[in-house]
């Protein structure tokens, strides 16, 4: 994929974990530690974007939000520190080895899984409670948005797109290792081109998921609806399709060999730079309090 980090589930399930990962990927201590205390702001935004929510849908979606969010500070931010923990411990120790920089990946994607199963039951709360009339706006407005990102990914000549998809990760890679250098950026470029046929595979893997979705709301109030949406939410490969799952692999793949790469092309500027991200991070989670989001806020406004 295009990105540094995969597409999540488009359901309650995606959108919280597309803004908890966010927060963690956040730049800037303010930034980072004001992006978790409301992200469910912007969890409440995204799926009313898609769907008008109910008063009562609304109000039950905040309060399993609030119950989340207390489960994955208390829970997951741990790992989140351990995690950054190992990595300052490499970058102290020298330029980190390929098998070094392969095992963080691999422990950073054991993330993903526990977040899945525990917005499950808050994503089936709400999926079952949609009235016909707003399974079709989500219907429509997920048409919408497939035709809007097709438009903005896959419209132009190879060399226009592989050229953007470029910037993307440039900017990206840059909030980690700072300022890159002509050979990190030619890294960059070479994996850019080669990775164009994968984005429509993503497209329409993404398509795909989405009108399971769409298929399984229809019956909804079905004794087996709870187990269809789980099953969606957390082996989402299965709806996605076979091109869609053997892209994924070899996207991991290509992904894995960038960072390498780039590590191994970095010079000690950009160990440092990566260094004091890693050290800001940590001392974001550390400061950040497992309280109700009200309490949090008053206090958010006074100190940052």
């Amino acid at each position: 994929m295009d990105q540094f980090g995969y597409s999540f589930k488009i359901s309650v399930g995606r959108v919280v974990a597309l803004v908890l990962i966010s927060a963690f990927l956040a730049t800037g201590c303010s930034s980072t530690r004001l992006a978790y205390r409301y992200a469910d702001w912007g969890i409440v935004w995204w799926v009313e974007g898609f769907v008008t929510l109910t008063q009562a849908q609304s109000q039950q979606l905040n309060a399993d939000i609030e119950s989340l969010k207390k489960w994955h500070c208390s829970t997951e931010l741990p790992r989140y520190r351990a995690w950054l923990s190992s990595l300052q411990r490499d970058l102290v120790a020298g330029n980190p080895s390929p098998d070094e920089v392969n095992n963080l990946q691999t422990q950073l994607m054991t993330f993903l899984p526990p977040l899945l199963h525990q917005i499950t039951p808050s994503a089936v709360n709400l999926l079952s409670s949609l009235s016909d009339e707003q399974v079709n706006e989500l219907a429509g407005n997920m048409e919408a948005k497939h035709q809007e990102m097709e438009n903005e990914f896959l419209v132009g000549n190879a060399e226009a797109l592989a050229d953007a998809r470029a910037e993307r990760t440039a900017k990206r890679t840059e909030q980690w290792l700072g300022s890159l250098s002509g050979k990190q950026q030619r890294i960059i470029n070479d994996w850019s081109e080669n990775r164009g046929g994968q984005t429509r595979i993503w497209l329409k893997g993404r398509q795909n998921w989405q009108q399971a979705l769409l298929l399984a709301l229809e019956n909804r109030n079905s004794p087996d609806f709870k187990a269809t949406i789980t099953e969606l939410i957390n082996n989402s490969e299965a709806a996605r399709g076979d091109a869609y799952v053997a892209m994924m692999d070899n996207s991991v793949k290509a992904m894995t060999s960038l960072i390498q790469d780039l590590v191994l092309a970095s010079k000690p500027s950009h160990l440092d730079h990566l260094g004091r991200r890693a050290s800001e991070l940590s001392g974001d989670f550390k400061a950040l309090t497992c309280q109700p989001s009200s309490e949090v806020a008053s206090r958010a406004l006074t100190s940052n």
